[in-house]
């Protein structure tokens, strides 16, 4: 095995400086105290909290504790706080990275401008450097969505600094996004040079190794972000806190490992990493292992060696290696193994042959699954349990899908509740069924989609019909359309909007008004058994609630000529009221019949004559304007037979449906 430690790994001169200055002070003597841990490394602060050294975390802890020395840790902390701390007669030590100090005079200095801090607005090196904004005015910047979110008014001035330890590729591409903001900028890179150059150094040794291991405290915001750099170059990455977090069984299958330390990492923690990694070489590893006594049909498990388009290489601690071909890891054709499958994953399989003929131990994977997806399926059949699969392929018949390599069949009878010509809809969806028939030996796994969906509007139903009462206003989407009128899927049951309901005035055509899709606001007329009847005729929007006034008798009127009979005309005065033309009152001339004066659509103007509003009548007269008044006296006499004739065609909501019956 070739491992390689990276040069900058390990402690950093800020961390160091603070820690040497601790143990400095217990080889003199006396009360030692830190401000906060010393150093994000448990192990670290467990060996000086057994030597006497104390962890505070405010300055109101100092009341009842004896005068010692305080040292104050390489992140630095608030102004305000190490204040406090000075006037409580300890003696104070400041070991703040010179690299933090440079940051904090930057904000003190800057007091007319806006600082933004990029790095995480937690970490007590930002914390310490927020305390020393003398302006009180500042932003903490994490990420491209703070960024981004940055709204502070355009003739601000701003200062940029980053905590010192954060990402420099994300640094730069944090400041480009505020930079196009248009605000007056001034930036400084406070990134620690050592952070730099190890993030760059893991970088380029993560592309080189098949593993990296990342040491560091899990409260190491630096180590976090080396852990994300190389896990980013190389998926067999790593992070422990100390030698014996290390798992040497993952490293079996790789040849060449990295190692890599945050700041706060000491440098004898990496040299016991190494130890163990040297001292443990791949081949003694595999000579500790007992070796396996295999069979054909035994399940073994193993981890990848490696992937190729073809085949996976396995280690299972036999004396020959075990291959999963392509055909044995999955049905699908169309399948990357590499995509799949990585160097270093444990895999469970089953071995078809112990000598292949090549000396290698011949596996399947998809088997062991189908098996184990037989018994799964086995299980859901027997307890009629709801399956969610992706459909794998679309056939003839119907659909095809996959259950951990298990296949279940759906024919296109059981796809749904109504007949579906194409399913091609289907490739690629994940679906829910039910397993109807389950029978392994014959290959013969039968799923029901239908019978759900049935279920499902069944329920539907009864909850409508549970909630649903005459007159009340229900929204649905329109599902077919007829000449007699249009369903409309109120969801769970069809409701009937009558081509009569559609409108208060006349309606030709429902494919005129609607088509397959729209919602529609109804209100329900009446329910028989499973019939809901519905309409549009809205009371509060019938036309006939204000006619009195619009249309009394001596009022002038204009309308369209709706239709025509042999005795008369009708009028639209508005959709939904319609108004009667006498024959006798088209004119002072004698007219035989109205077609062969008037015609449909013809606009007309004539005076009403009289209104019924209980009948819902209204005869009009164009005579009656033409009339003088020498001729007809002080009062009109009443219109030939427009009261007192038995007209078959009403004018109005009556005159509509006598019409269409």
């Amino acid at each position: 095995m070739d491992i390689k430690v990276a040069e900058s790994a390990g402690f950093c001169f800020g961390v160091k400086r603070a820690v040497d200055v601790v143990y400095d002070e217990l080889d003199k003597g006396g009360i030692i105290y830190t401000y906060g841990s010393i150093i994000h490394n448990e192990t670290v602060v467990e060996e000086l909290g057994k030597r006497g050294v104390r962890v505070i975390e405010s300055p109101e802890e100092l009341n009842e504790m004896p005068k010692g020395t305080i040292v104050i840790r390489s992140h630095g902390v608030p102004k305000e706080t190490l204040d406090k701390l000075a006037s409580c007669g300890h003696n104070i030590i400041d070991a703040t990275c010179p690299f933090v100090k440079k940051i904090h005079t930057i904000a003190s200095k800057y007091a007319d401008r806006h600082i933004i801090i990029i790095g995480d607005g937690n970490h007590p090196e930002v914390i310490g450097i927020i305390g020393w904004c003398a302006s009180k005015s500042y932003t903490v910047i994490e990420n491209i969505e703070d960024a981004q979110r940055l709204n502070i008014p355009r003739d601000t001035k701003i200062c940029i600094v980053a905590q010192t330890t954060f990402n420099y590729d994300r640094f730069q591409e944090l400041v480009e996004i505020i930079s196009k903001k248009g605000y007056d900028i001034l930036v400084f890179n406070t990134i620690c040079n050592a952070t730099q150059s190890r993030q760059t150094e893991a970088r380029m040794l993560a592309r080189q190794s098949d593993a990296m291991i990342v040491i560091g405290g899990k409260e190491s915001s630096n180590t976090r972000k080396l852990y994300d750099i190389c896990k980013k170059e190389c998926e067999n990455t790593y992070f422990i806190q100390k030698p014996e977090d290390l798992d040497m069984s993952l490293f079996k299958p790789f040849w060449k490992v990295g190692i890599t330390a945050g700041a706060s990492t000491p440098h004898k923690i990496i040299e016991e990493v190494l130890t163990i990694m040297t001292e443990k070489s791949f081949e003694q590893l595999l000579q500790e292992e007992n070796v396996l006594n295999i069979s054909n049909g035994d399940i073994v498990e193993g981890i990848v060696l490696d992937v190729k388009d073809d085949e996976i290489i396995l280690n299972i601690g036999y004396k020959s290696e075990g291959i999963i071909p392509k055909s044995e890891y999955s049905n699908n054709p169309n399948l990357d193994l590499k995509s799949a499958v990585k160097p270093g994953d444990k895999m469970t399989a089953k071995i078809l042959k112990v000598n292949d003929g090549e000396g290698q131990v011949m596996l399947t994977y998809k088997r062991l699954a189908a098996e184990r997806a037989n018994k799964r399926l086995e299980e859901a059949y027997n307890n009629q349990e709801i399956l969610t699969a992706e459909v794998a392929s679309v056939l003839n018949g119907g659909l095809s899908v996959i259950v951990d390599e298990a296949r279940v069949f759906i024919p296109a009878s059981l796809v749904s509740d109504t007949y579906e010509k194409d399913l091609s809809k289907y490739a690629g969806q994940k679906i829910s069924f039910v397993i109807t028939e389950f029978n392994p030996k014959k290959r013969r796994i039968i799923g029901d989609r239908r019978r759900l969906i049935v279920a499902e509007k069944e329920a539907q139903k009864k909850e409508l019909f549970e909630r649903i009462q005459v007159g009340m206003t229900v929204e649905g989407t329109v599902k077919n359309i007829t000449d007699f009128g249009v369903f409309i899927d109120l969801g769970g049951a069809d409701g009937l909007l009558h081509i009569s309901e559609m409108s208060w005035g006349r309606v030709e055509n429902p494919k005129k008004i609607f088509k397959v899709g729209d919602k529609v606001k109804a209100f329900i007329k009446d329910i028989q058994g499973e019939k809901i009847a519905l309409s549009l005729k809205f009371e509060d929007q019938n036309p006939w609630l204000n006619a009195e006034e619009k249309y009394a008798a001596g009022s002038v009127v204009t309308g369209r000529v709706a239709r025509m009979t042999d005795f008369g005309a009708f009028i639209e005065l508005e959709p939904g009221i319609d108004a009667l033309l006498h024959v006798s009152q088209i004119s002072k001339e004698h007219v035989d019949k109205p077609s062969s004066v008037l015609s449909i659509g013809q606009e007309i103007t004539a005076k009403v004559v009289e209104f019924n509003k209980e009948e819902k009548k209204i005869s009009l007269s164009i005579k009656a304007m033409e009339a003088k008044p020498e001729e007809t006296g002080a009062e009109e006499e009443p219109a030939e037979n427009t009261a007192t004739e038995d007209i078959t065609e009403p004018a109005g909501e009556t005159g509509e449906k006598t019409d269409e019956k």
